[in-house]
């Protein structure tokens, strides 16, 4: 357990605090006009002990003194302010005693609190819960005047204290109306003592001083006199110590990795690894070519896929030197990159060999010879960690030393003059006022008021220069002086304490001398000033007022809420001067130590009397698990108020200055947070029930404390000690928590230390905004510290977001992330352009910038300055985007080759550059007749670099301006995971997942995939109905895949890659689907892009949904996976797919929520709430059995596959695009692309070879391509003739060669006559016009339907089990679980009708031996389909055994028979997929 502990000051004794107590309470006047504010929410049960008694306040109270009020008839309010607060009073009675009675919205530590039943209703001054003594008291001393004589106010004061009640709740001081500078004598203020204990939650002052708004008794009495010596000292670190702190934190991370250590600081960006998928690679060998260096030899081996690297570098130098050389000493690199493999790893393991299976280029390097040339070196180890000069755009110097030291300067001579002639005290108020301007306009009531008296001094001497007064008036103005220049000195110190700056005082003035608020203290603390009221608000709003909250873990605990308007005033500057003593009714012992004070600022408009928000501030109660005295400034911001959810210490930065400064006074009081150890006492728990565990388990299937009801979370909370890592999951255990008190902290952090964690990546949920407890968050952190370097790059995005829930920038995960960055370049790499990006968001962007230098001194000088030559590409790739992006249609072009020229000047000043979009790719260049740019909407730029590796091709990537990319990341990581998920389980769904990097706001890179082509391309070559046929897909591959084994290794790519991104994009609800979102390649890889529209965030037209299917899967796909319906079994083959596809995805939906759930408050369009973390959930379904998921997934294929809209709608694109697509619009790229595809599909020649007479008379074609591959095709001389009439009709106006006709020929020998004339004719054909010999026609008819020997034998797809008869059979999945049995009709292959027709079949239950209409079941039925596909399931409740049943199956064609068959129960195999034969008559 944790509590909050407080100590009486140790050079005190009870006694002398007593006195002291007694001495504050003789020379403070106790002002008793006391208006209690009311309560905008409690959070807790209100007891019936009233807390601040009178006795209490004697045995444990020490009275601080609060900010002095102006007594002076000149200064005394006026009717209308007592008006106001007249009226206030009585609202405020209403509204309390309404509000007390609230239930907590969030359990806390009872508060102690006065019962309503015993506030006096009757109290003239309307206090709800205290009471104040008449209203001729409370209206004497609002109106009392001022008095110079010491003696008798003391007098007043002990008679009113006599009978003085101390209220409870908001005390209200009346504010001081600061006097303008007039040379009136001012008589010395009078001070008052605080009515209840006030504890002090101050921000990050480490030094404890009071501002000059506090009382001047917590000052010392004896003031020395400090002349001219107001002496700064430069602190290169920063005057703050949170930030110096964090730097020196940041340092001896960096301290940790030495330059010289080769293990942490290779210098090499080395490929990222997985553990190793046995499953995929059971007994695989890859192809590898080796290069070697100093060898023009090109080596070849085949080694299997769990050789470890360094053994196959060992193989390799004993193959070239017939030696065995120590292989450490080499290295192997990816031909084209500066990868690196892994020694101790194995070939498999790395992800490189995971996704490509073609034969992989390696390089064999001596490892000395390979420079690290991002390596840290010995010159780092020794620099020092500067932040002022890494944040160049944060500038977080507000002011320097000099500029301070100048205007001091000018202040001391002024001074220096005036007490020697007492003159010119002008000149000194000048000075003054410019050292408050330097130090954000912040003036404080003591040098108001040191000026005013030195004044009035020096007036008083003109009006009475007759008398001899010189030496007195001499001496009041050195003490005057001397108190301004104190009030100087510390103004400067608390400056420096509260923001950021590269000085401090010389000499700290002394501190405050704590004090005792005893165990049952309220929050409480004064909200003094705004200070630097811009001067528009002044003439647009008549008053001001605040509010303040308490938040924690994104949940409001408590408001308090300022009703008493006041208006600016102007002394120096504009302020409003509320001087306000805020009270909470939470004892400080109850709070979270994640505790967070927001207070907003608000200005009545003139016109409507309307409160409107102007700026707020937000800070933590208790930073460092202590708090200490002093005033403190907090800088606030103008920007629109955050979601409470995000209200954590770096939603705002208060230590760097702003326009508008905020003074609060807290009290010294000194707490400190104490954990203890709890007392672990699990005896008296009995063994749960059963019925209990799996209820335990079904709420575990939520994931996320964010989707269970408060009732859920209240039983899961009631059995928390019977959770554990088999049953539940922890965030689901510690996000049920009731509250935040301290007896359910000390049980969350029993369950914490018990916990045994099932896997590290359990702990993400736990560094969500739900968990702000320092305690819980540390743990999560130790737990991912146990992944690898190559495993955590995965979960970056996600870590960067958490940052904005840690306490401080000294966090176990931000130490984390800066070790992981020194032993990782790409880690590095990524967490910087991650933060990068970060800095754009709205909120946290100085804590993302702290981050960021740190990262980059933890870099080294060389990394860093990688960094910077990517960011001035990016500036130029940006600048470029623009220009092209904003000039008109006939200038485009023009621009972007003038604006390219700016690219090659950058490659001639810096050489090489690395790409940000992969670390691993060293640039050197540009390819300017590759670039070009796209037409979409926001006219990206397509950009190829030359690779600066001479083995590596050329990159081509995609620039975008104006597309936010963010969620294009996120989406593509998210699929990223899942195809992790499915390597490991031996699954490869050949999924493309292109690299795509935000680089900025709205701005970012896109990984271009080599030869690859949009479906709407395709449809397009097809024709204006192109989206409407039904071969288009099949007919494109077979016209880039002539050869056998290409056609069915793209027929099984695409086979596979068609069922990974159906089930990726079902679960993510990807939207905006249309035929130029979907891409394929020639080698049958189909892959999605653009995802700016997901998790069921569809476009609607006229109210109508764009999306309507649950994915796109189309009856082109079906053909082309069927081959036109030649293989009906690949389409049962794909469903099977999805589904256990589906299935692996979901055994892991825990952890897809939770990084899903830690990007919620990123600020992506659409991922803002829980209802987004719904959709996902109930897309994954991970309360379903795999017989369930499975018969659900098929379900959405087939609405897909029936869904016509989704046709409708890539036909309406294509018609679209067709018109939009013009000569003077159409880009480079999309010509050359053109041309590609026309030249790659060119013939050279065409020959008959030979002739069949099969059913009817064909014959066999010989094609060479361009290329120089061969094909063959068979025609028949009936589509020669209606060739050449499409020819005819589409070429009329050119001249063909003539057709040799049927009556050309002669009687005998027609067939070898055809040959040669056919020939003849083909050759004309193809030598001629280049328009004809490369249309459509000409290249439909030789290339589409190449002859494939087997095709129709034999399936390229080895996907399920073969059958070598034709016999009809069914697929069953029986299970039998609690009395229930379980049935999922998977599959029917070879069923015909009587006649041999197709039919239309459904599938009958019967459980015998009962009657049959009662235990009937039946299943949907499947229209015209030989080899139909159900995955339906049929439950049969209340089976109390197996024994002695029989299922009957009977196969009907509406009321036709079909098949049927009769299976025992009792010897079936339960949970297997099962072929069942079917008969030809019902038993």
């Amino acid at each position: 357990m944790a509590y909050w502990k407080t100590d009486l000051n140790p050079g005190e004794s009870h006694e002398e605090l007593h006195e002291h107590q007694e001495l504050h309470s003789e020379n403070q006047r106790l002002f008793p006009g006391q208006v209690s504010l009311g309560f905008d929410q409690l959070v807790d049960e209100i007891s019936n002990k009233i807390p601040l008694y009178q006795s209490e306040i004697e045995e444990n109270t020490i009275f601080v003194p609060s900010a002095p009020n102006q007594n002076s008839k000149k200064h005394s309010l006026d009717a209308t302010q007592q008006i106001s607060l007249n009226e206030f009073n009585s609202k405020s009675s209403e509204l309390s005693c309404h509000q007390v009675r609230k239930t907590p919205v969030i359990g806390f530590r009872r508060s102690v609190l006065t019962n309503p039943q015993n506030m006096n209703k009757e109290s003239s001054c309307g206090n709800p819960i205290g009471k104040c003594h008449g209203a001729d008291d409370y209206k004497f001393n609002i109106l009392a005047s001022s008095s110079t004589n010491l003696e008798k106010t003391n007098s007043q004061i002990e008679l009113e204290n006599e009978n003085h009640n101390y209220p409870i709740g908001f005390e209200r001081s009346f504010p001081s109306i600061y006097p303008s500078f007039s040379t009136d004598f001012m008589p010395r203020e009078e001070k008052r003592s605080t009515d209840v204990n006030i504890v002090e939650p101050s921000l990050m002052l480490f030094k404890g001083s009071f501002l000059p708004g506090m009382s001047e008794s917590t000052w010392p009495k004896n003031i020395e006199p400090i002349g001219s010596s107001i002496q700064l000292v430069e602190v290169p670190q920063g005057s703050n110590m949170s930030l110096a702190s964090f730097c020196d934190k940041v340092k001896r991370i960096r301290e940790t990795y030495q330059a010289a250590d080769v293990n942490s600081n290779s210098g090499k960006i080395w490929s990222t690894t997985t553990t190793f998928p046995y499953q995929l690679f059971s007994n695989t060998k890859f192809n590898i070519n080796i290069f070697i260096d100093d060898s023009t030899q090109l080596l070849h081996f085949m080694p299997h896929a769990n050789y470890l690297v360094r053994d196959l570098i060992a193989e390799i130098l004993h193959f070239c030197t017939n030696d065995q050389l120590f292989p450490k000493g080499y290295l192997l690199s990816i031909c084209g990159s500066e990868e690196f493999l892994q020694n101790d790893h194995s070939l498999g393991s790395h992800k490189i060999f995971q996704k490509d299976k073609s034969v992989i280029q390696l390089n064999l390097q001596k490892d000395r010879e390979v420079p690290g040339k991002l390596s840290r070196k010995h010159e780092d180890d020794h620099s020092q960690f500067c932040l002022n000069q890494l944040l160049e755009f944060m500038h977080i110097w507000k002011i320097s030393r000099q500029c301070l030291s100048t205007v001091i300067k000018n202040y001391d001579s002024h001074l220096k003059y005036l007490l020697k002639t007492q003159k010119n005290v002008n000149d000194i108020t000048e000075e003054v006022k410019n050292i408050c301007s330097v130090l954000g306009c912040v003036e404080t009531k003591q040098i108001t008021d040191a000026v005013n008296e030195l004044n009035q001094i020096l007036q008083r001497k003109v009006e009475n220069f007759h008398q001899n007064s010189e030496t007195s008036a001499k001496g009041l103005i050195e003490k005057v002086t001397t108190e301004l220049s104190t009030s100087i000195y510390q103004l400067i110190d608390v400056y420096c304490s509260s923001f950021y700056a590269d000085f401090q005082p010389l000499n700290a003035p002394d501190s405050v001398p704590f004090v005792n608020p005893g165990l049952d203290s309220h929050l409480s603390f004064t909200v003094y000033a705004a200070h630097n009221i811009p001067e528009i608000w002044v003439h647009s709003y008549k008053a001001f007022s605040f509010s303040c909250w308490l938040t924690y873990a994104g949940k409001k605990l408590c408001q308090v809420r300022n009703y008493r308007n006041i208006p600016v005033k102007k002394l120096f500057f504009f302020l409003v001067n509320w001087n306000e003593t805020i009270n909470f009714p939470l004892e400080i012992k109850s709070l979270p130590r994640e505790t967070m004070l927001t207070i907003k600022l608000f200005g009545i408009i003139c016109a409507t009397n309307n409160a409107e928000l102007l700026a707020w501030t937000s800070l933590p109660l208790f930073p460092k698990d202590k708090v200490v005295l002093g005033s403190m400034l907090f800088s606030m911001t103008l920007q629109s108020e955050p979601p409470i959810e995000i209200i954590a210490p770096g939603v705002w930065d208060t230590s760097q200055p702003s326009p508008v400064t905020l003074q609060i006074d807290f009290p010294a009081t000194k707490w400190e947070y104490m954990k203890l150890d709890s007392e672990e006492n699990l005896s008296n728990f009995e063994e749960p029930l059963k019925e209990c565990l799996k209820h335990i388990a079904r709420l575990s299937q939520k994931q996320s404390p964010l989707l269970l009801s408060e009732e859920k979370r209240r039983y899961l909370w009631f059995y928390r000690f019977y959770c554990n890592n088999e049953n539940c999951s922890l965030p689901l255990v510690l996000g049920s928590a009731p509250g935040w008190d301290e007896k359910t902290i000390s049980e969350i952090h029993i369950i914490l230390r018990r916990w045994k964690f099932s896997h590290p990546l359990e702990a993400l949920g736990l560094l969500t905004s739900s968990f702000p407890d320092q305690e819980i968050r540390k743990v999560a952190v130790q737990q991912l510290d146990n992944l690898l370097n190559d495993e955590l790059l995965e979960y970056l995005p996600q870590l960067v977001q958490a940052v904005k829930f840690e306490w401080n920038l000294e966090s176990p995960l931000v130490q984390l992330l800066l070790h992981r960055s020194l032993q990782s370049i790409q880690i590095a790499h990524r967490l910087y352009w991650l933060l990068k990006d970060a800095q754009n968001e709205a909120y946290f962007k100085s804590w993302y910038q702290k981050l960021l230098a740190a990262l980059q001194f933890c870099a080294g000088k060389a990394l860093s300055d990688e960094f910077a030559k990517e960011m001035k590409l990016i500036k130029i790739l940006g600048d470029i985007g623009g220009k092209v992006k904003s000039a008109s249609d006939p200038q485009r072009q023009e621009v972007l080759k003038k604006e390219i020229g700016r690219l090659e000047e950058f490659f001639q000043h810096i050489n090489t550059c690395h790409l940000p979009l992969n670390p691993a790719l060293c640039i050197k260049g540009i390819n300017r007749d590759a670039c070009s740019y796209f037409t979409s909407n926001a006219f990206p730029l397509k950009i190829t670099f030359i690779n600066a590796n001479p083995m590596g091709k050329n990159i081509s990537i995609i620039f975008k301006v104006g597309d936010d990319l963010r969620q294009d990341m996120l989406v593509l990581q998210i699929i990223q995971v899942m195809d992790n998920i499915w390597l490991q389980e031996g699954l490869d769904m050949q999924m493309i997942i292109y690299r795509c990097l935000a680089t900025g706001k709205d701005q970012g890179l896109v990984q271009m995939v080599p030869d690859a082509v949009t479906l709407a391309k395709i449809h397009r070559h097809s024709g204006l109905i192109g989206p409407l046929k039904e071969n288009t897909i099949k007919k494109w591959f077979s016209q880039h895949n002539h050869l056998k084994a290409d056609y069915e290794k793209a027929l099984k790519n695409f086979f596979y890659s068609c069922a990974g991104w159906c089930v990726v994009t079902f679960i993510l609800g990807v939207c905006d689907r249309h035929n130029d979102n979907i891409m394929l390649t020639k080698s049958g890889h189909m892959f999605h892009i653009d995802f700016g529209k997901f998790l069921g965030h569809a476009q609607t037209f006229g109210g109508i949904k764009r999306d309507r299917a649950p994915f796109i899967f189309t009856s082109e796909m079906e053909y082309f996976i069927t081959e036109g319906g030649k293989n009906p079994q690949h389409f049962q083959d794909f469903v099977e797919l999805c589904c256990r596809a589906y299935n692996i995805v979901r055994r892991h939906s825990r952890l897809l929520l939770n990084l899903l759930e830690m990007m919620i408050h990123a600020g992506l369009p659409e991922l803002n709430g829980i209802q987004d973390l719904k959709y996902v959930h109930n897309n994954l379904r991970p309360q379903d059995t795999d017989l369930e998921a499975t018969s659900y997934f098929t379900k959405k294929i087939k609405e897909s596959l029936e869904c016509f809209p989704v046709k409708l709608n890539n036909l309406i694109h294509t018609l679209a695009q067709m018109t939009a697509i013009s000569p003077a619009k159409s880009s480079h790229n999309v010509s050359q692309e053109s041309c590609m595809l026309h030249a790659s599909r060119s013939i050279q020649r065409a020959t008959i070879v030979g002739f069949s007479k099969k059913t009817s008379n064909l014959y066999l074609i010989q094609v060479m391509h361009s290329n120089s591959e061969t094909s063959f095709t068979e025609k028949s001389f009936d589509q020669f003739s209606k060739l050449h009439s499409q020819l005819q009709k589409q070429f009329a106006s050119l001249t063909l060669p003539e057709f040799p006709h049927w009556w050309h020929l002669p009687f005998t020998n027609s067939d070898h006559k055809r040959f040669r004339d056919l020939n003849h004719y083909m050759e004309q054909i193809l030598n001629g016009s280049y328009e004809v010999a490369n249309s459509d026609c000409i290249l439909s008819f030789f290339l589409s339907e190449p002859v494939q020997q087997t095709t129709e034998e034999s399936s390229p797809l080895d996907l399920g089990e073969k059958f070598p008869d034709n016999r009809p059979k069914v697929q069953l999945v029986i299970s039998y679980e609690d009395v229930k049995l379980t049935i999922l009709v998977k599959h029917m292959k070879n069923i015909h009708l009587p006649d041999g027709s197709t039919p239309s079949a459904h599938v009958e239950f019967y459980l015998l031996p009962y009657p049959s209409e009662v235990r009937r079941r039946k299943t949907k039925s499947v229209p015209k389909c030989t080899d139909p596909t159900y995955n339906e399931i049929v439950v049969y409740d209340e089976v109390t055994e197996l024994q002695g049943h029989v299922l009957m199956l009977i196969v009907k064609s509406k009321n036709t028979f079909v098949g049927a068959i009769n299976i025992q129960l009792c010897s079936v195999p339960l949970n297997e997929e099962k072929w069942y034969p079917l008969g030809n008559s019902i038993i």
